[in-house]
């Protein structure tokens, strides 16, 4: 479904991809791990078009996409949860999931509302709340339901755990497994939380200033020595 071949992106004239390579299957759910600053949001903003690559490829579905802007590979099926979620604040809840499916251009909205209600049911209780009234953990599911509003077919998840209580992220792994079997999603996942990738990713991928330098098994996670190795977080 993805294909990336040599990937560099920089920020002016600061690099920070070093040729990434990269293949994803359809249906493949993929860890990211690696320290702060080795270039994990960089590459997500890389594949969706938020950040423009300055050599190398992406291949979407066999298509070249390296030099398409970042609502068109929306509109391709590419979803995107950005760090930090990004939900608009001073809207409702109801308001925030149907700007999720406005990229689609006929569209039934009470029919993807009420899908997108099924698998969030969290979030049901919710519909007329502001966005920023929400807990932190909350706002992050309604950053993901919102992106499956536009029912991708891959989607790019930057550090959907950080800063959200323990009872709220067994919750999203929760969720995710089910959206994985129930849609058949691909995802790329970046996450510093080593149970959240180990429960959910097939395989993870180590990078390490701005290029893969390892791949591991999930179970591999629970090891001190390499996690201290590979990804600088000590054991």
């Amino acid at each position: 479904m993805l294909d990336v071949e040599g990937l560099h992106a920089s920020y002016g004239r600061i690099p920070i991809l070093h040729g990434i390579d990269l293949s994803v299957r359809e249906g493949e759910f993929v860890g990211i791990l690696g320290h702060n600053g080795m270039g994990k949001t960089t590459l997500l903003k890389t594949l969706i078009g938020l950040v423009k690559a300055t050599a190398g490829s992406v291949a979407f579905e066999g298509e070249a996409i390296t030099r398409e802007p970042a609502h068109k590979r929306s509109r391709r099926g590419i979803g995107y949860v950005p760090q930090g979620r990004d939900i608009f604040p001073n809207v409702s809840v109801r308001d925030n999931l149907r700007l999720g499916f406005a990229v689609q251009k006929k569209v039934d909205e009470s029919a993807v509302l009420e899908e997108v209600l099924e698998e969030f049911p969290r979030l049901k209780p919710l519909l007329d709340r502001a966005g920023r009234v929400l807990s932190g953990g909350e706002q992050q599911i309604l950053a993901l339901a919102r992106c499956l509003c536009a029912r991708p077919r891959l989607i790019l998840l930057d550090e959907p755990t950080e800063g959200i209580q323990p009872s709220i992220v067994d919750e999203i792994v929760d969720i995710l497994k089910a959206l994985q079997a129930r849609r058949k999603l691909t995802v790329v996942l970046v996450e510093q939380n080593l149970d959240f990738i180990a429960a959910l990713s097939q395989r993870v991928l180590i990078i390490q200033r701005g290029q893969f330098t390892n791949e591991v098994s999930p179970a591999q996670l629970s090891d001190p020595d390499l996690i201290g190795e590979f990804v600088g977080m000590g054991g």
